[in-house]
């Protein structure tokens, strides 16, 4: 099976030299996510609607890359603030409670821009039929 790259159509991606996910073979590695929506193309105020967002965007990647968020076998986390460990792990819990990845959560100073509080990223390997 070959690379694939997903894009989200972000202008960065290309600028910046990044897929949203890059496809290979079994594997699925989404890049670093942010809480945008990108229905509205607005960042919410709290951690809790940024991170809904992020694994919004996440599935979306995955499954246009084949993968369901069931295949996710690692998550890493950025926080940019300890306070929001909590909230943002009550989202964690809801999203992937059975899935149960393998996972880091790492506070941070700051992250890309001002107004993001949380970032995640995951690999997924397919399961075998």
């Amino acid at each position: 099976m070959s690379r694939r790259l997903i894009s989200t159509g972000s202008p960065l991606e290309k600028s910046v030299g990044y897929s949203r996910a890059v496809i290979d073979g079994d594997f699925a590695f989404v890049a670093g996510t942010t809480g945008y929506d990108y229905t509205t193309m607005t960042m919410p105020a709290d951690v809790t609607s940024q991170s809904r967002n992020c694994f919004k965007t996440i599935a979306t990647a995955l499954k246009e890359g084949g993968f369901e968020m069931a295949d996710i076998v690692r998550a890493t986390y950025y926080v940019t603030d300890a306070n929001y460990i909590d909230a943002h792990f009550a989202v964690c819990g809801e999203v992937l409670g059975d899935i149960r990845p393998a996972a880091t959560l790492l506070v941070v100073s700051a992250l890309a821009k001002p107004e993001m509080k949380v970032e995640i990223e995951v690999t997924a390997k397919r399961r075998s039929a």
